[in-house]
């Protein structure tokens, strides 16, 4: 299988993820279109599967589209990695026991939190330049989830809506709160750190630029 239809396979099952994800939300909402399109888009996961599907577009394209040049540059795959992968981690460990979906809600719900992020993984560790990974991204890639948490938090404390049960202050606390997203964003870290020594410690060379885009 080419390296473009492996592209295209991952941007259709990201936007049909989103989407039908999207409508499912909608056909059951008890608040106005507008708060329940906000809410839709609080959720860390819709977040980062719209950036991996974008990624994948992106690439797809072929096409310089300005600023999102950058996506093929030796890192961004990693960072977009450590985020999915981490939507990946925390379900299954922390929110999969809270909810048992049926039917396409089933499908859906693994397709955003088990088979898109395996499917990312499987990608970066073939095609990722992880040689030519600097160390000192990693402090940038933590801007997004530091950013996503800032957000939540802000507007829950307005909305009383918070989009996952451990950063819920109404329930927990502030300070129980602030606990679990530093835990959080340690988990990034960490992940971060492995990604990138993992990349630089593989034994074999990263394709080059002809043989990935055959």
């Amino acid at each position: 299988m080419s390296k473009n239809t492996i592209i295209f396979i991952g941007a259709a099952i990201g936007w049909f993820a989103i989407l039908m994800q999207f409508v499912l939300m909608m056909q059951n909402r008890v608040e106005s279109l507008t708060e329940t399109t906000l809410r839709f888009f609080s959720y860390f996961t819709i977040l980062t599967n719209s950036l991996v599907a974008l990624y994948f577009s992106v690439l797809w394209y072929k096409k310089p589209i300005s600023f999102l040049t950058r996506f093929e540059k030796p890192g961004f795959l990693t960072a977009v990695t450590l985020y999915i992968a981490i939507v990946g981690v925390v379900y299954q460990l922390v929110l999969r026991g809270i909810w048992e979906p049926t039917g396409m809600h089933r499908i859906v719900d693994e397709m955003l939190h088990s088979i898109i992020p395996i499917y990312v993984i499987v990608f970066w560790f073939n095609y990722e330049d992880k040689r030519n990974v600097s160390w000192k991204l990693i402090p940038i890639w933590l801007l997004y989830p530091l950013f996503y948490l800032a957000f939540i938090l802000f507007r829950g404390n307005y909305s009383g809506y918070y989009p996952y049960p451990f950063v819920n202050v109404t329930e927990l606390g502030l300070k129980k709160v602030l606990l679990n997203s530093g835990a959080l964003v340690f988990a990034f870290l960490v992940l971060a750190f492995v990604l990138v020594g993992v990349g630089k410690s593989l034994k074999f060379k990263t394709p080059n630029k002809t043989t990935l885009d055959s």
